[in-house]
């Protein structure tokens, strides 16, 4: 996977100036015209829209996340087992596959094109209507923002975990018999992440609080609304290519 997955690119673009709460709600609208009617003219035209979106960020290349084989070999298996239900079964397997995977490379453009520190306070304003039923918005903001910021750091581990267990002297066959990697890398990313967490929860209580993870100053502007007219225009011409088709 990609070294950059989950984190800014630090590339200066009209996207990155864009507020957080605005890419939000153009994934949760493409989200939902692909829920609705996730066709081969609306796939298209929401891949190519995602496209020139990455191309308007300007990220490089080498930000797209390489998947390892085993992803693509069992995008084949799954296409093969539904082969003898008929064609019309395979071709809405590719249709959920490439729906899947829009929507994780939309989730994916924003991380690459927002700073984290944006995350929480855009998702409490966005949130801010709930506060009236008495729903703890920024909790949840807060939960989100933390989990978006240690996942990255929780990767780095576990390949520094796997690269310290290839160095390791070879055991012998006995051992590695009853040796289980896959656990043993599991175990101590596990405690590494419970000495993260309480080393971060001690840093934020110092900071003030969590409260100060959702206090910073941001707010829609005039670039937004013009994106968000962007989304719903592009939406709306998915749904009409759909109609024609």
């Amino acid at each position: 996977m990609s070294t950059v997955l989950l984190r800014q690119v630090p590339v200066d673009s009209p996207v990155h100036r864009l507020w957080a709460g605005t890419k939000m709600i153009g994934a949760f609208l493409i989200s939902i015209l692909l829920m609705l009617l996730p066709s081969w003219p609306v796939l298209g035209v929401t891949v190519l829209f995602l496209v020139v979106i990455g191309v308007v960020a300007r990220l490089p290349l080498g930000t797209l996340p390489r998947l390892p084989w085993w992803f693509w070999a069992g995008v084949a298996v799954g296409a093969l087992i539904t082969l003898p239900v008929g064609g019309a079964a395979v071709v809405r397997y590719a249709q959920v596959t490439l729906f899947g995977l829009v929507l994780v490379a939309s989730s994916f453009l924003i991380a690459w094109t927002t700073p984290m520190g944006e995350i929480a306070p855009a998702l409490a304003k966005l949130g801010a209507p709930l506060r009236k039923l008495r729903v703890p918005v920024d909790e949840w903001a807060v939960v989100v923002a933390l989990m978006l910021r240690g996942l990255p750091l929780l990767l780095d581990e576990m390949r520094v975990l796997r690269a310290a267990r290839r160095l390791r002297p070879k055991d012998s066959a006995l051992q590695r018999a009853a040796a289980n990697p896959l656990l043993d890398i599991l175990t101590a990313a596990m405690a590494v992440s419970t000495r993260r967490a309480s080393e971060l929860g001690e840093a934020i209580t110092a900071r003030g609080g969590t409260g100060q993870l959702t206090a910073y100053p941001s707010a829609p502007g005039r670039r937004d609304a013009i994106a968000i007219a962007t989304v719903v225009a592009v939406c709306a011409g998915a749904v009409l290519l759909h109609l024609l088709l």
